[in-house]
């Protein structure tokens, strides 16, 4: 049975391609993660294909933000695909609205607290108020968790934070921002390997183009997945 900690994002640019590494990565992998820049090329038709045809588990990255009728109506409307997790920005009047479109169905809401890509610098060209990032991070989740979301993105250098707060013990922790030990960092500012993101927190790991960039697909995901397994305890 297939980790599902591990979330391969299928940022591929079309579906077709996407269904092409799905079917190379076969039954080591059975949880994806579809994203806004897919969406134009066949994202839906993805998810349901992936959900209906291939038995996997799907995460919709949509980042979703607008006033709370229009989230609802969003939200209602998307977990018709059976969605299993759903992103959201974390501001307390999304959350509820979003959770308020979920209602009923099993689709898990994530917050976003502060996107992995962004440092200080970010924060203070979009006027977002001062204050160390991590600090940051932790009190949008804690708002966002309050508000009912069923779970937070956050860096896995943050997660380990978000874990001490009381609301966060029974809701997930999903990182991107990870990348095994010896690969290109990417556009990620926030980041640290599969077994740190565990360890320090994290339900479910997020990883992309170390994945469907590799000459074999399959063998990274499986190099990832041997990296997070289990350790063995040594003989007493």
């Amino acid at each position: 049975m297939a980790d599902d900690r591990l979330i391969v994002a299928l940022d591929t640019g079309d579906a077709h391609s996407a269904l092409g590494l799905v079917t190379r990565l076969g039954d080591a992998v059975g949880f994806y993660k579809i994203g806004l820049g897919m969406l134009t090329g066949g994202g839906l038709a993805l998810a349901r294909e992936l959900k209906d045809d291939c038995g996997k588990r799907v995460f919709l990255d949509m980042k979703l933000f607008d006033i709370g009728a229009t989230i609802e109506s969003a939200v209602r409307g998307l977990t018709r695909f059976d969605i299993d997790f759903l992103t959201v920005h974390g501001d307390p009047h999304v959350v509820r609205a979003a959770m308020e479109g979920a209602s009923g169905t099993a689709t898990k809401i994530l917050a976003v607290t502060i996107l992995t890509s962004l440092d200080r610098g970010d924060l203070d060209a979009g006027l977002m108020r001062a204050g160390d990032i991590p600090e940051l991070v932790r009190e949008r989740a804690r708002r966002a968790l309050e508000a009912g979301a069923d779970g937070v993105i956050a860096s896995p250098r943050e997660a380990a934070a978000i874990r001490t707060l009381p609301v966060a013990a029974d809701r997930l922790v999903v990182t991107p921002g990870v990348r095994p030990a010896g690969t290109d960092a990417g556009d990620q500012k926030r980041m640290a390997t599969p077994r740190d993101a565990l360890e320090a927190g994290a339900d479910h790991i997020v990883i992309g183009r170390p994945i469907w960039q590799a000459n074999d697909p399959a063998a990274a995901a499986r190099t990832i997945l041997d990296e997070i397994a289990p350790q063995a305890e040594a003989p007493a």
